[in-house]
């Protein structure tokens, strides 16, 4: 038996003891060669390298869904299988995973226990509060290996090497306007019901997109969650934060066909064109 020295626990090889001291040092010597992020187990570096690699090795036979690590893909597998152990109290929902159902339940009793030390906003899971922390800090550890574009989420890089892939299966049957996802399909479709099912609790407003819903909210909220690293200055949604960077940044993106003047706004070029056409007219 090898013993830790700093907890005594025991253990029956010499390396899983090294795997273990780690711990308690905070050693990583397994470094990422794409991003320099660094792990205690070379097993852990080999499942990360996949998020570079796009590399799905764990196919599911019912669905035909490919997954990056194998205990994804266990718990994936679960759903098949409809093993749902645990049952949420408050509306009988099923889980895979105490955990999950953990989680789930604090969307009944509002639980928030994870707070962000910027800006104090409250989430309900932790995972939700590292993806939100990187508004503060700019991080975006997800890279495409096509293009190189970064994203703050995984799921957001998913999402975009389905750009690369081309796979626009779901089309329109009013206007015949091809998507990748279904979802934004039915995001599309309501443009001709003219539907709109999201409804402010504060006034009664109506959206047809639930982003619209959610920039909405931030009018009665007063939440600007979108800062400035420059200036500090803050901005409810996230086009006006991008726009107040070009002020620092000196970029002009929007170039004017007649004289090629550039501007940091489209507003600003669209305003600057009236005179375009004012100066026609009284030619």
């Amino acid at each position: 038996m090898f013993p830790c020295t700093e907890c005594d626990k025991c253990f029956t090889q010499h390396a899983a003891l090294i795997r273990h001291q780690r711990s308690h040092t905070g050693e990583k010597p397994f470094p990422c060669s794409e991003c320099g992020k660094s792990f205690t187990r070379k097993s852990i570096l080999v499942e990360h390298m996949r998020i570079h690699t796009g590399e799905k090795p764990f196919l599911c036979g019912e669905c035909g869904r490919r997954f990056t690590q194998k205990s994804s893909f266990a718990v994936h597998q679960r759903i098949h299988a409809k093993e749902e152990s645990f049952i949420c109290s408050y509306c009988g929902k099923g889980f895979t995973e105490r955990s999950k159902l953990n989680t789930h339940e604090k969307i009944h009793n509002g639980e928030k226990p994870y707070s962000c030390s910027e800006c104090k906003k409250s989430f309900s899971r932790k995972s939700v509060l590292v993806e939100h922390h990187r508004i503060h800090t700019g991080e975006k550890p997800f890279t495409c290996s096509k293009c190189w574009k970064s994203f703050t989420q995984r799921s957001g890089l998913v999402m975009h090497q389905k750009v690369h892939a081309c796979e626009k299966t779901f089309s329109c049957s009013e206007c015949g306007k091809s998507f990748m996802y279904r979802s934004e399909l039915m995001k599309h479709e309501i443009i001709h019901t003219g539907e709109k099912p999201f409804s402010c609790f504060d006034c009664g407003k109506r959206f047809n997109q639930k982003t619209n819903l959610l920039h909405h909210l931030t009018i009665h909220t007063g939440e600007k969650p979108f800062q400035c690293s420059d200036c500090s200055k803050s901005f409810r949604l996230k086009a006006s934060f991008l726009a107040h960077q070009r002020v620092h940044s000196g970029e002009k993106p929007y170039s004017c066909p007649d004289c090629g003047k550039c501007f940091t706004q489209k507003s600003n070029l669209l305003r600057h064109q009236v005179l375009h056409k004012l100066t026609a007219d009284n030619v």
